[in-house]
């Protein structure tokens, strides 16, 4: 090989040398605007979530799981639609429910495409998340025969949201944000009852918080032991009604004047207090004492951040629906 074709094949080379690190610079930098575009949109996806109660990110993101028999939608079968607590996408439709007598929703079918599958971390469980945002759903069986689909998805209540029937506008529209609240105030029976029926609300839930006791029993609660307060956790549509509205609600249901009791009912669990999830609604609140305050009510309604919502044992859920009773001293006045 002379001189000029080794000069030839040289320039040959080092062009092939150019040009590979060009494509592997052109891949790289291409590789990284679509991860950052990726982060990007994960951001801007997860603005549009929902918050979260400290006992719902313990399941929801850390992967835990709620107490069997306790959960909200355990023996719950009103026709309409659960969705993500986290992100609103529609999960499991209410056909599909059934009574597998595990202490926790059953669903023999999800909604197609709503719910992903993957191996647990334990190597012998199957995880199910919510396909849209990943949120923890709870695992699936398979085999048992509960049903012809021989399927089981055991769902943690906590995951899930509930849109009955009767307000879903149409099959294809996603519900929007859904919100949050928590009061005390007196028996939570005739709270629940009350609520229950306020426009906007989806729905109310008995339970305790704003103690020191995981997991507290209503005797335990009783006894005064656990610093709990009887309370209800409101589940609401914001573009049907607002916080402040229904905190007004909260004030014309009970009498926040009491201290430590509402009507017969004396103890620290029957107090008057409002858990806020964040400072628009603690101010929402504080207006609406300074308000009554000046038309000279002595408020005795104390407020605190809202820490774990427990809900209550299942015979309390619902209390005066299944026994045909009303509340004793939840009545109406109106204060505003």
């Amino acid at each position: 090989m002379n001189l000029k074709n080794q000069l030839t094949h040289s320039k040959i080379f080092s062009l092939l040398i150019v040009m590979g690190l060009a494509a592997t610079t052109v891949a790289t930098l291409t590789l990284k605007g679509q991860s950052q575009s990726q982060m990007t949109t994960n951001d801007q996806n997860q603005s549009k979530w929902n918050q979260l109660t400290p006992e719902e990110k313990r399941v929801i993101v850390e992967k835990g799981t709620e107490r069997a028999f306790t959960g909200e939608y355990d023996d719950h079968y009103e026709d309409g639609t659960y969705t993500c607590k986290r992100c609103n996408a529609e999960l499991y439709q209410s056909v599909n429910k059934f009574d597998a007598h595990c202490g926790w929703p059953a669903f023999d079918k999800e909604i197609p495409g709503a719910v992903r599958r993957k191996p647990d971390i334990d190597g012998s469980r199957t995880e199910i998340l919510c396909a849209t945002c990943g949120a923890h759903l709870g695992h699936v069986f398979m085999g048992e025969g509960f049903t012809q689909t021989d399927t089981r998805h055991c769902v943690n209540s906590i995951s899930m949201n509930f849109i009955p029937a009767r307000m879903q506008k149409s099959e294809t529209v996603m519900p929007t944000a859904i919100n949050k609240a928590i009061f005390a105030g007196g028996c939570f029976w005739g709270m629940e009852y009350q609520f229950k029926q306020a426009p906007g609300v989806i729905n109310a839930v008995v339970g305790y918080t704003g103690g020191h006791t995981k997991n507290p029993t209503y005797r335990e609660v009783c006894d005064h032991t656990t610093g709990h307060a009887e309370a209800i956790e409101v589940t609401y549509d914001p573009q049907m009604t607002n916080y402040e509205n229904l905190a007004k609600f909260f004030f014309e249901i009970h009498d926040p004047t009491q201290l430590n009791r509402q009507g017969p009912d004396i103890g620290d669990q029957y107090r008057s207090e409002i858990f806020y999830y964040d400072d628009q609604q603690k101010a929402t609140a504080e207006k609406l004492i300074g308000i009554l305050t000046q038309k000279g009510y002595k408020v005795a309604t104390s407020l605190k951040p809202a820490t774990i919502f427990y809900p209550a044992e299942d015979y309390h859920q619902d209390y005066y629906t299944k026994t045909g009773g009303s509340p004793y001293c939840h009545i109406y006045t109106k204060r505003f």
